[in-house]
């Protein structure tokens, strides 16, 4: 005899009573250590900064091209004696930018130009070990999230396609009776570009693991498509910003001309398309270069007033005061921008320059997430 049921029961409800408590589909699929996964992901993150701020001093410092060779296992030991130093030293004397810019210098400047580079390459090496370590440890202990496992890979692959492109772009200047005395500096714009790039992949990665997978699925519900596209233009725009800046760098074009807002008491400086063919000048003619990259950070910072003024109209606390930590972000950085240019690009100013460029990046990429998977506000905290 069947047993009489709830009027409030709905009808062919015979699963077992624990069935309440069954995890759901959206809950099963983000098993996994999310929050050791998370941790791990910073530790890369901060890696990552560091590594582009030790790599923004071997540029400044001129250090980059003291090691000759790619050793990726090797090249960990550094020089260990007297005679290893010397010969070292022997290698970089054959190379033209000894030859032509640093016959001066002696073995012991020669060991500071060294270290900076070999301290950049290391990193590189810590970098690839902390990524090997961590997934293979979580993917052996079966503790990666299903679906990020693509998502962790392809953070180990760029890291191995950079160390590729570092030692392409290192190359450029390692010649011999060629007359070149740094690397290329669209090659180290495309160095510096991948890096930003996997800053930005780790950090948007971050974001999503500190919340889980059921609260990103209803606040995307109130995705704020508007400022995400808006914000996603900004990221590209200053992605490419970054480019420019690196181009400057690259052939030091932030000494070129020191005057604020012109350049040589001109809007566009004098011989700015000198070289032929045409196109040279926008990679090697430096007052051209540092137009550029004056023009396009003027273009920047105007989005960033108008992304900014759209921000405020969010309903959420926490998307406006991610874009006003944007804006504040950009406002400092123009300032700093113009102290680099008037005093000559210094390099403690250039050096705060490109770290700023990380954090206004890293700003860039949280108030884009909030525009995608915003924090519900509460009608009395709105």
């Amino acid at each position: 005899m069947s047993q009489k049921r709830s009027i409030f029961e709905e009808v062919g409800s015979d699963a077992p009573k624990d069935a309440a408590k069954a995890v759901g589909v959206i809950d099963g699929g983000s098993k996994g250590a999310r929050n050791g996964i998370r941790i791990w992901l910073m530790i890369l993150f901060a890696l990552v900064v560091v590594m582009i701020a030790v790599g923004g001093m071997t540029r400044l410092t001129d250090s980059g091209l003291s090691i000759t060779e790619w050793r990726p296992v090797t090249g960990a030991i550094p020089p260990m004696n007297a005679a290893d130093w010397q010969s070292e030293f022997d290698k970089y004397q054959l190379i033209d930018q000894w030859q032509i810019e640093n016959q001066w210098m002696t073995l012991a400047d020669f060991k500071q130009i060294y270290w900076w580079e070999w301290g950049h390459r290391q990193l590189g090496r810590v970098i690839g070990l902390v990524w090997a370590l961590g997934f293979f440890g979580f993917l052996v202990a079966r503790q990666i999230p299903t679906g990020w496992t693509g998502r962790l890979v392809l953070i180990g692959a760029l890291g191995g396609l950079q160390g590729v492109v570092g030692w392409w772009m290192v190359a450029s200047g390692v010649t011999s009776g060629e007359g070149v005395t740094t690397v290329a500096s669209y090659r180290l714009a495309t160095h510096l570009g991948l890096a930003f790039i996997i800053l930005g992949f780790i950090g948007w990665y971050i974001l999503m693991l500190g919340r889980s997978e059921r609260d990103l699925m209803q606040a995307r519900r109130g995705k704020e498509a508007k400022l995400f596209s808006m914000s996603t233009g900004l990221m590209h725009m200053a992605f490419v910003q970054i480019l420019l800046g690196a181009l400057v760098a690259g052939i030091d074009a932030g000494r070129s001309f020191t005057d604020w807002p012109l350049m040589g008491g001109q809007i566009v400086p004098p011989d700015a398309f000198l070289l032929e063919p045409l196109w040279r000048n926008f990679f090697e003619n430096p007052g051209l270069v540092q137009f550029t990259h004056r023009i396009w950070g003027y273009l920047l910072v105007i989005f960033a007033i108008v992304l900014w003024r759209r921000g405020q109209g969010s309903a959420h606390s926490a998307t406006r005061f991610a874009f006003n930590t944007v804006m504040a972000g950009f406002a400092l950085q123009l300032c700093i921008g113009i102290a680099t240019v008037v005093y000559a690009a210094p390099v403690e100013i250039a050096l705060v320059h490109q770290i700023m460029a990380i954090v206004i990046w890293t700003l860039i990429l949280m108030a884009r997430f909030l525009s995608h998977y915003p924090i519900a506000t509460s009608l009395r905290e709105g």
